[in-house]
């Protein structure tokens, strides 16, 4: 596993410019908190094409959008049908280090081939519809690589997995949707567009938990090895979806916080706040 400062998640999506949907400015933790409230996350997806010719790519997700994709839309402005020479970077910071084997070195060659990108759009999300939302989303990724796309990017967490582990993430969504059972789909849709462990200000801290309605967890960095951190995060948030909020801050003993390392005009800010633990 090996951590990145979240300086080095360049991620597209802030070279370019995309902002998610919120309303004002602020500074103060107190203010941000407020304003919070306005914020609606949403996914921004990044797909590598093997041709110089989206049409194949698009249409396959324009398909997907009338079949189950409701609300979802193809960014025309910044997809494009020609390699995009910052592919090989973003992708290599944004690679998932915490599971073994997610990613090879065939994904990262298709990274540096490609010869297309297609971006789309996901809806703003209110929380408690973002689990259906990133299952969706995952729908989505399987369509599109059923398509033909050569590898796969979470833009609004800044998380990329080569195709197998999509397609194993993907099969094990499909599995909590036939159940129904939503602790297990918020579960997957977090290990899919989520990004951990980041390191920023003394802590580790987990990025996109907000994708699935959670707030996001800030372990000190003297809690342990970093698979120690992860598993503490894994288990914060597994916590908060089956006992609640509250319940779980109490018996961590930690606090919810807005003091967020990103601002809230970012797709990394999370509106429903953080999990601080204790040194």
């Amino acid at each position: 596993m090996h951590i990145l400062r979240r300086s080095l998640l360049g991620s597209l999506w802030a070279m370019i410019g995309w902002k998610p949907a919120f309303a004002g400015e602020a500074s103060s933790e107190s203010a941000i908190r407020e304003e919070a409230s306005s914020v609606t996350p949403r996914h921004v997806l990044c797909f590598l094409g093997k041709d110089r010719d989206l049409s194949r790519l698009s249409e396959a997700a324009a398909q997907a959008i009338r079949d189950f994709a409701d609300g979802f839309s193809v960014d025309e402005d910044y997809s494009q049908a020609e390699p995009d020479d910052r592919m090989s970077r973003s992708f290599d910071v944004c690679w998932d280090r915490v599971e073994a084997d997610v990613w090879n070195e065939a994904d990262a060659k298709a990274v540096a081939d490609h010869q297309s990108v297609l971006y789309v759009l996901g809806p703003s999300m209110a929380q408690a519809e973002t689990v259906k939302v990133s299952m969706t989303a995952l729908r989505l990724v399987e369509r599109l690589i059923a398509a033909g796309a050569v590898a796969v990017k979470g833009e609004s967490a800044g998380i990329a997995h080569g195709l197998d582990r999509w397609r194993a993430l993907i099969g094990q969504g499909a599995e909590a949707v036939k159940a129904a059972d939503p602790l297990a789909q918020q579960r997957i849709g977090r290990l899919a567009f989520a990004k951990r462990p980041l390191s920023a200000r003394g802590y580790l801290e987990s990025v996109g938990f907000h994708l699935v309605g959670l707030p996001d967890v800030y372990v000190p960095e003297t809690a342990g090895s970093e698979r120690k951190v992860v598993a503490i995060m894994d288990a914060v948030a597994d916590e908060i979806a089956e006992q609640g909020l509250d319940p779980t801050l109490k018996a961590r003993g930690a606090r919810l916080s807005f003091d967020s390392t990103y601002e809230v005009d970012e797709f990394k800010f999370n509106p429903y706040g953080i999990v601080k633990l204790a040194g």
